[in-house]
């Protein structure tokens, strides 16, 4: 399926944006694991939890977790330290080459038993539950942050509970703050013992109930449809959005101001409308908010904004090679970009002819379809195959659209 999107002249909305999937994901796990029940509200409906909310729901022989790796992290522990479940986690044929290796290694040498099932290094797993010795383990901080959010989340549970060493640079750190807090939040111990040494005891989790933020990543689309509105009284109000959330993607009012992007707190939420300037060259590190890079790629293209964005290399392994895809589908456009060490992405303005009716290419990744769709800003019109992988954390993302007043056939 194609849909053809068609932007509206004028741009006066609010949206409820979705609940947050990373915080729901793991308000999953560590309610899973608690000692008592707990009322999650607000919690997300995208594909990704779900597909998490049927495997701790449910014992099946087979875990199909499709195309959702955060749950492929987070499940290879919560099922590798589950005495008594055995378990054959699987998922997409993308999911079957995206590396785990690092994760498995480290819970084997926590005492766990997983076996590959395939290629050595990439699921499916076949995982046998039991109680880990908990210790001392060291892991590289350039690796997914949610190999490191994964092992903090079990730790309670360990015997002997988790010290973990990361080397290196870390990235993603939003991610494994976000976790440390949450852990907190439902009765876990954690200690900072430096920068890089996290030491979580032995205990457990209790919590009766769990408010669930809506999504800071979510925005960053309605961001993008601002920052390229040719009215410069467009505005959009995000209700339920908090300035002071624990989500590393709330950096995204901070990225944006230098794109022409004003965020004010008003009763509601937030706000966002044009300030009127915009820099000359844009540049910014995305180490700790890779799930922004596409929406901010695609912006300074279109709005003609030269750029170096950094802090890119997690980006070839999530659900597809995102540099080669921005690279290719803005070729597209007409915008020959460039990419320095598999962590860099550059455009210094060189441009070629476009395709006479360019389609865009989703690579059954979500966050293709909706950093492009904003596109038909400045196109008039753009058209995305395969619309429906909005899906996996944004399901209601098109209808949101034709609220605020695009068309779509």
């Amino acid at each position: 399926m194609i849909y053809h999107i068609q932007a509206p002249q004028r741009l006066q909305t609010s949206i409820c944006l979705p609940a947050s999937k990373s915080i729901s994901n793991r308000a999953l796990l560590m309610s899973r694991m608690g000692e008592q029940c707990v009322v999650l509200s607000n919690l997300s409906d995208c594909d990704d939890t779900m597909v998490m909310q049927r495997a701790l729901c449910h014992d099946h022989i087979i875990t199909d977790i499709m195309a959702a790796g955060t749950a492929m992290r987070f499940l290879t522990a919560y099922y590798a330290s589950s005495p008594g479940k055995k378990t054959l986690l699987t998922g997409t044929e993308r999911m079957k080459h995206r590396p785990i290796a690092v994760l498995v290694n480290a819970l084997r040498s926590l005492g766990a038993e997983i076996d590959y099932a395939g290629e050595e290094g990439f699921p499916p797993l076949e995982i046998v539950g039991k109680l880990l010795s908990g210790g001392d383990i060291c892991l590289p901080g350039d690796i997914s942050s949610q190999y490191i959010s994964a092992l903090m989340m079990i730790a309670p549970l360990t015997e002997q509970g988790l010290t973990i060493h990361i080397t290196g640079q870390l990235i993603s750190q939003s991610y494994v703050r976000l976790t440390e807090c949450m852990m907190k939040e439902f009765g876990a111990e954690v200690q900072r013992m430096d920068e890089r040494t996290i030491h979580i005891p032995h205990g457990s989790y209790s919590r009766a109930e769990y408010l669930i933020e809506n999504d800071w990543s979510a925005s960053s689309y309605w961001y993008e449809i601002i920052a390229l509105a040719s009215d410069e009284s467009s505005s959009v109000v995000l209700p339920y959005l908090s300035e002071d959330s624990l989500q590393g993607d709330s950096e995204v009012k901070h990225l944006f101001a230098p794109l022409g992007v004003k965020t004010e707190v008003v009763p509601q939420g937030i706000r966002l409308s044009q300030i009127g300037d915009c820099c000359s060259l844009y540049e910014a590190d995305l180490q700790d908010q890779p799930d922004l890079a596409q929406t901010l790629v695609v912006t300074c293209a279109m709005k003609g904004i030269p750029f170096r964005i950094t802090g890119l290399q997690t980006l070839r392994i999530k659900e597809t090679d995102r540099l080669t895809a921005l690279m290719q589908e803005l070729k597209k456009l007409g915008y020959v970009i460039k990419e320095d060490n598999g962590c860099t992405l550059y455009w210094e303005g060189e441009k070629k002819d476009r395709e006479s009716c360019p389609v865009i290419e989703t690579y059954e990744d979500h966050r293709m379809a909706m950093a492009f769709a904003p596109c038909a800003m400045k196109e008039g019109t753009i058209a995305i195959n395969h619309p429906e992988v909005v899906r996996k954390s944004y399901p209601r993302f098109w209808e949101d659209l034709k609220q605020a007043g695009f068309i779509i056939h």
